[in-house]
């Protein structure tokens, strides 16, 4: 299949040259005419509305580019050459601004090449037209972009708003990632390009034993959480799902109770539990015992114990209750028909319910080992003040996204915090898709059906 998808991509790209030297031997006038202008092909051809539609978005973006955009893309590579200096009154560059401007002046030219090859194509498939078929008018175009085209209408807006606020701020984290700002170099100091904060990170020195250590305690974390968290919520709904429990509503309503109380609330009451003075070392001492630092700086372990079991009392409620639906479709005569083979109840679960479970459930297990890996909220609550010995500004139950927000928001290490978010991306995307690829939930779609 890799080899098919391959060949077509290289017998697309070898036939590129003929069906270009195609197309402009097909070609007329209007299609020429609007490589020279935007919107004078749609002229030719009698559209005049859309024709000044797109000679006035190529008379704003040139006028952009020439006013403004071309120094945003030097900027973008400089990112600033005068440096601010308060007593001299020299305002200076703002390397940090000029980034995003270039970033956006990037898109900005994107736009201005989509809409000029855009404008050709459109030009060419009407002129084609008006041989035998009447070319459509403005009003014809605002009919199909209410009915036949509505889902473009539609989609422009939200589009847009994903590429201001969402792809634009992605784009700038990654390439805060290769250049040096946070720490001392921050504007009015101006920013350069560098791969410093990636040799920080894997060429040695504290900081990349930090980097290795919180690493793997991560994945540990995340592949031991997803697990337990996910068998614990697959054993509670099968228990629960058996006909010889008795008042299965009322005990399904305590995990769901655990599930409804927001997540921060209950890390802070388990917070309070395991403190000094809370109620268990309350009770310990009470019978003679000793306080326990459950998270103190030498409580490495048991701390992360603690995590483990606060996340799971967050986590297992919701897999116990998608199992439980799952488990609710699973055709009851294949359990029938393996007892009378006489197949154990182990080998009923391995074989029947099993496979079923994790065919349905694969990309939300993914999802829950995203989350898990990801999951800043149950450390930064439990022990989000303490600092390891061993450990650059970061504790032994810290994730990389806790140590990326002691970085970034409590120091100020902003391209290293940034190249941590690139690693995190880069692990969880890699791993998902390696582990989806190679799931029954891609290569046996129709099993289950």
């Amino acid at each position: 299949m890799k080899n098919n998808v391959f060949r077509r991509t290289l017998g697309s790209i070898k036939k590129l040259p003929l069906r270009c030297k195609e197309f402009f031997k097909d070609s007329g006038r209007e299609t020429y005419a609007s490589m020279c202008f935007m919107g004078v092909g749609q002229m030719i051809n009698g559209q005049y509305v859309k024709g000044l539609l797109y000679m006035l978005a190529e008379i704003l973006l040139v006028a952009y580019f020439a006013l403004q955009g071309i120094s945003d893309i030097v900027g973008f590579f400089t990112l600033g050459t005068v440096k601010a200096d308060a007593w001299l009154g020299i305002e200076g560059d703002n390397s940090v601004i000029m980034l995003l401007m270039g970033i956006f002046a990037w898109i900005a030219l994107g736009f201005l090449v989509y809409l000029y090859f855009a404008n050709i194509k459109d030009a060419k498939k009407y002129a084609d037209m008006k041989a035998f078929k009447k070319i459509p008018g403005i009003k014809d175009d605002l009919a199909a972009l209410i009915n036949s085209k509505f889902y473009k209408f539609a989609l422009f807006l939200p589009l847009l708003g994903v590429l201001v606020f969402n792809v634009l701020p992605i784009v700038f984290m990654i390439l805060i990632a290769f250049t040096n700002y946070g720490g001392t170099i921050v504007p009015p100091e101006l920013v350069d390009w560098s791969l410093d904060s990636f040799r920080k990170l894997f060429a040695g020195g504290e900081l990349a034993q930090s980097f290795a250590r919180i690493l793997g305690w991560n994945l540990l974390w995340a592949f031991a959480s997803t697990f337990f968290n996910y068998f614990v919520g697959l054993g509670l709904a099968i228990l629960f799902n058996k006909k010889c429990v008795k008042g299965k509503a009322i005990w399904r309503s305590f995990p769901v109770l655990a599930y409804a109380i927001p997540g921060f609330i209950t890390l802070l009451a388990f917070k309070f539990m395991f403190s000094n003075g809370g109620p268990i070392n309350n009770m310990i001492v009470d019978n003679g015992g000793k306080i326990i630092d459950f998270f103190g700086i030498n409580s490495k372990w048991m701390a992360r114990g603690i995590g483990f079991f606060v996340n799971a009392w967050l986590s297992v409620p919701s897999i116990m209750l998608l199992a439980t639906g799952i488990l609710s479709n699973i055709n009851t005569d294949l359990y029938e028909a393996a007892r009378i083979d006489g197949a154990s109840g182990w080998v009923q679960f391995k074989s029947i319910t099993l496979p079923f479970v994790i065919f349905s459930t694969t990309p939300v297990l993914l999802n829950q080992f995203i989350g898990n890996f990801n999951n800043f909220g149950v450390f930064y609550f439990l022990r989000g003040d303490v600092l390891s010995d061993g450990y650059f500004l970061a504790s032994d139950t810290d994730l990389l996204i806790n140590w990326l927000y002691r970085m970034s928001i409590d120091k100020e290490y902003y391209s290293i915090g940034a190249a941590i978010s690139l690693v995190i991306f880069l692990i969880t995307s890699a791993l998902s898709l390696i582990v989806y690829v190679k799931s029954a939930s891609y290569k046996k779609e129709d099993t289950f059906r």
